[in-house]
């Protein structure tokens, strides 16, 4: 594998509606996530861990944040040849946006002939997991398939939310069927009640991926996915290989969190994602200093906890707390703070995530809640506590009872 090219493409121009009102100004990427990095981190950081040193973020949606923080943190050395660029969508084609994962990377194509890669890693930008895509490239390789899609076991009840991969009998590492979203899904030979599913990770044959995209380019039909309609078409042709993630090794993963994915796509899958770091055991670990998550380190101070006025002391229990907070005897419980959130005398936390830089007044309740940068919880006020109040003040309330304050806004 020494003598390949590899080139890393990142797509991160999803518009993540389903993630309103957190993608109201920002880019599904560019989110924050476990206080101190964004979504867009783990991508970038599995792809740089696994040896990777030139790699593009194609961005399109409100991508300014994202933008800023890709070329503010992923600093490479320029010398060797290295660097991580945020591309924005450059309607190369016309007068024209995106209309698909695929058609960015053909809207793109300028920056792998003017790379001339052996070999191209494409990626999504909004997955939680770590993977060593070595090993998946040296089995791409060494199957002389066209494309190889990495999956992830999934319980077959599970399969009508995912892209779900047919296994040839006759060649357990070629891909019979690409099933989006079964509602009678087929369970795995060796383990019946599982289903592979579609990480949305892909490693190509350069040539290969821009015929792939050019032919795509010129369907009428097509919807110029990567999932939808250029995986389909190599499956047709018998040149679409699978790369089992249970083959993957990543160095310091614990047998709890080795085979972590998460598409947090959702509201209630990005609060469950955060519930799945703060445990004792947890279910994702941040603190892998083998194969670290990198991100940009704000110069903060450390987090505070101190007595408040009154000398009553807070509790801290099963919860991440970021640089720069400072908390004044408050009551925290399985949440995630961001950078520089104060929270006043009495005041409650519970089941929550807190972006950057919110203020929490004294003896407010934040409860089974999401709040966004800069938001300000005025001095006994309550969220997440009525549902009913919460939608009378125009906040987002999801089905599960998860609520939502928007960045910058205030709540009284």
């Amino acid at each position: 594998m020494a003598s390949k090219k590899i080139f890393g493409i990142v797509l991160a121009g999803g518009e993540g509606k389903r993630l309103m009102p957190l993608t109201a100004d920002r880019a599904k990427p560019a989110v924050p996530f476990g206080g101190v990095y964004r979504l867009v981190d783990f991508a970038l950081s599995n792809l740089v861990n696994s040896g990777l040193r030139q790699i593009v973020v194609l961005t399109q949606y409100k991508s300014h944040s994202l933008d800023r923080h890709v070329s503010t943190t992923w600093l490479l050395s320029g010398m060797l040849g290295s660097y991580v660029a945020s591309v924005p969508a450059q309607q190369r084609l016309g007068k024209r946006w995106f209309s698909g994962s695929a058609d960015a990377i053909l809207q793109s194509l300028n920056l792998l002939r003017d790379e001339k890669p052996d070999i191209v890693v494409v990626v999504g930008a909004d997955h939680v997991y770590r993977m060593d895509f070595t090993a998946m490239i040296k089995a791409h390789i060494a199957s002389g398939m066209g494309v190889t899609v990495a999956a992830i076991r999934q319980p077959i009840e599970l399969a009508d939310q995912f892209g779900v991969i047919e296994l040839d009998p006759e060649n357990p590492e070629k891909i019979a069927a690409f099933l989006e979203k079964p509602k009678n899904a087929v369970g795995l030979e060796d383990s019946p009640g599982e289903v592979l599913a579609s990480m949305g990770n892909y490693v190509f044959d350069a040539e290969v991926l821009i015929d792939a995209v050019q032919r795509d380019g010129a369907r009428a039909d097509s919807n110029h996915d990567m999932g939808g309609d250029i995986v389909p078409d190599f499956v047709a042709r018998g040149e679409a290989g699978v790369y089992d993630l249970n083959r993957n090794e990543v160095p310091g993963a614990t047998e709890r969190d080795r085979f972590y994915w998460r598409d947090v796509g959702t509201i209630e899958s990005f609060f469950d994602a955060h519930q799945d770091l703060i445990s004792a055991l947890p279910v994702f670990n941040l603190y892998n200093r083998e194969w670290p998550i990198f991100s940009q380190q704000l110069n903060s101070p450390p987090a505070k906890f101190v007595r408040d006025s009154k000398g009553s002391v807070g509790t801290s229990i099963d919860s991440i707390v970021s640089l720069g907070c400072v908390l004044s005897g408050v009551h925290l419980e399985r949440s995630v703070l961001g950078p520089w959130v104060v929270a006043d005398s009495g005041s409650q936390i519970v089941d929550s995530v807190v972006f950057e830089r919110v203020h929490i007044g004294e003896n407010a309740v934040v409860r089974r809640a999401i709040l966004d940068k800069d938001v300000i919880i005025a001095p006994g006020a309550t969220v997440g506590v009525d549902h009913d109040a919460d939608r009378a003040r125009g906040l987002t309330v999801t089905e599960s009872g998860i609520t939502v304050v928007g960045k910058g806004e205030t709540v009284s």
